[in-house]
């Protein structure tokens, strides 16, 4: 079979090893998502196998002809080729006779009359019917069309950055490959575009290794999960949730009774989410054991929490107003007859196509361009951190802690504590053994988030964000997104991650139609909405439907067999969870002996599966005993 083989895989830049000895393997149809704090080595890591990159140590087995395609986080491209020739511009030969294709096809444009050129174009079209290359010439161009690159012959030097990396991304989708390698290519597409590609991907027999920091995408795509950390590689079956869960289990094998404690609000959880109502005397019991240590948990984990909250200057009454707002660029309207209110509290999200101003209605929030018309108003109190999508420019001979203590040496947390500049970079993933480390040895991601933690040490009450999640890891993000739930003042964001919008934000504004429309929900359920043809269907009809005939429901009576296992199952949840807990207490006293650890994993997960088919199967006949 063909697959990669790698191992003894060292790299070691200037005095930091970033993974010594790694070894792994992929084969056809794994779909491997690459974790890990940023300067850990995930983009070094592609490169290697790309070949981009040396390593100091490695031994690469594969079949003679194995072949890599490489998108990469920043692509790097041939400027005076355009869009259509970019994406047919690989080596293979099926690219080079859609590329004699393409230029057959231009030449006939200029000289239609030629029958030389017309002798050309037909020998080149028997050789595309003869290979099949047909194909790969369609799906090149449905993929630019579904990244929103629809000018085929605009020259890549014209491009923005977002749109080079969509036509790069097209590049490596078409491009026949035994392994795809992809650097974040998630970043600067929209919902639509992301599902394309998920679905895109999902039916692809290549092994794929990639890095992506949408958490939505890396639980549909991944097969495995590869998590870089202490210089070596950790490999996980299965997609992220299946990581996150066998990660929780791994912690609470040294658990303390706090984790105990934290295991059993977790059994507790999975009943109040399954519907369990205050129905019964065992349920009302369940519930109030529920609450109490709901309660326990909240108050072990107040330091916590208190560590991703902050002080900031107090907001008034008034924050912005702004009314009849628009922006226009000469004769094009951006967005015309806004009319906002901001309030204490709000997280909103800003979402549309690209190019469609979001950006641009940002920073007319921020105060950093004039409105066309309108007015707007800022209350008194009113302090703004922007944090852009393109960094300011950094003195890469400054270290860390220099670069955070020029805003401030401390941070002021809620309830009076404190934490200094070098507990904040802890909380922001940089370990203490790396603040002296200058700038200029810092990858992309880490420079961002770096930038980050300097805008929050200013203790602003208004955050605006632009894309602040491309290029940062997924710890980042999460402790990013524990902050900001507990920020005391108001969030405005753009994104294209459907995760850190559902958990951000609460309200849209949506732009593409000339106005801004607003949207109570989360994003998720916005996008459901939006692409679901009923919903469009039913918002083209203009006379009312006739009333569907009501259908009257016959009640369901409990069989007598139905009734015993009503009456006993119960009992059969509470006893698999004592068997559930006393598992658990023997992976926290089985030490370092992992063969037992195994098994006990196996076993909890077992009575994990029983105990949510137990609980289900009772939600079944609790409706039935209440029709």
């Amino acid at each position: 079979m063909s697959h990669l083989n790698i191992t003894k895989l060292t790299k070691t830049v200037g005095a930091k090893t970033l993974f010594k000895d790694v070894e792994f393997s992929l084969y056809p149809g794994e779909r491997a998502g690459l974790i890990g704090v940023n300067g850990t080595g995930k983009s070094t890591l592609m490169s290697i196998l790309a070949g981009t990159m040396d390593a100091d140590k490695v031994v690469m087995d594969h079949p003679k002809k194995y072949r890599i395609t490489y998108l990469m986080q920043e692509p790097e491209f041939d400027e005076s080729l355009t869009v259509l020739e970019t994406v047919f511009s690989g080596e293979s030969p099926i690219l080079a006779l859609n590329r004699a294709y393409e230029n057959a096809l231009k030449n006939m444009m200029v000289d239609s009359s030629s029958t030389q050129l017309q002798d050309e174009l037909m020998d080149i079209q028997e050789k595309m019917e003869q290979e099949n290359a047909w194909d790969i010439n369609a799906l090149a161009k449905t993929a630019l069309s579904k990244l929103g690159i629809d000018m085929y012959d605009q020259q890549i030097s014209e491009l923005s950055g977002g749109q080079r990396k969509r036509v790069a991304l097209a590049k490596a989708l078409i491009e026949p490959a035994d392994l795809i390698l992809l650097d974040e290519p998630t970043n600067h597409l929209d919902a639509v575009s992301t599902e394309w590609l998920q679905e895109t991907l999902l039916r692809m027999g290549s092994a794929m290794l990639f890095v992506t920091h949408d958490r939505y995408f890396l639980d549909a795509v991944s097969t495995h999960i590869f998590e870089i950390a202490d210089q070596t590689m950790y490999t996980h079956k299965g997609n992220y949730g299946d990581y996150l869960e066998n990660k929780a289990i791994r912690d609470e094998m040294n658990a303390s009774s706090q984790q105990k404690l934290e295991n059993r609000f977790r059994s507790e959880l999975k009943w109040i989410r399954r519907g369990a109502k205050a129905r019964s005397t065992k349920q009302k019991a369940r519930i109030q054991r529920f609450d109490e240590i709901k309660e326990n948990v909240q108050k072990e984990n107040d330091n916590t929490s208190l560590e991703l909250s902050m002080q900031s200057q107090r907001l008034g009454k008034k924050i912005i107003e702004g009314k009849n707002m628009g922006v226009a660029y000469g004769d094009k309207q951006i967005f015309s007859g806004f009319d906002f209110l901001l309030q204490g509290g709000d997280r909103i999200g800003i979402v549309g196509p690209n190019g469609a101003g979001k950006s641009t209605l940002m920073k007319m929030l921020a105060g950093e361009l004039e409105p066309t018309t309108g007015k707007m108003e800022y209350g008194s109190t009113v302090k703004i951190a922007h944090f852009t999508q393109h960094l300011p420019e950094m003195d890469e001979s400054q270290r860390m802690i220099e670069y955070i203590q020029e805003t401030s040496s401390d941070f002021e947390a809620e309830k009076g504590v404190r934490l200094s500049a070098t507990q904040m970079l802890e909380r922001f993933l940089f370990p203490s053994n790396g603040h002296g480390t200058q700038i200029g040895k810092l990858s992309g991601g880490e420079r961002k988030r770096l930038y980050l933690l300097k805008l929050l040490m200013e203790q602003p009450n208004i955050l605006f964000l632009d894309e602040p999640t491309n290029d940062l890891d997924i710890q980042t993000l999460s402790v990013l997104e524990d902050f900001l739930e507990n920020f005391p003042g108001v969030v405005i964001t753009i994104s294209h991650d459907r995760f850190f919008l559902d958990r951000i934000a609460r309200k849209l504004w949506t732009t593409g139609t000339g106005r801004i429309e607003e949207y109570q929900g989360l994003y998720s359920e916005f996008i459901k909405e939006k692409n679901n043809p009923v919903v469009l269907a039913e918002q083209e009809l203009v006379e009312t439907p006739a009333a569907e005939p009501v259908t009257v429901k016959t009640k369901k009576k409990m069989s007598y067999k139905e009734q015993l296992e009503y009456d006993g199952i119960l009992d059969k949840i509470a006893e698999t969870e004592v068997k559930i807990e006393a598992a658990e207490e023997k992976m926290a006293s089985a030490g370092a002996d992992y063969d037992k650890l195994q098994k006990l994993t196996e076993e909890v997960n077992g009575l994990t599966a029983e105990y949510d088919t137990l609980i289900e199967r009772w939600t079944e006949l609790q409706e039935i005993a209440e029709s």
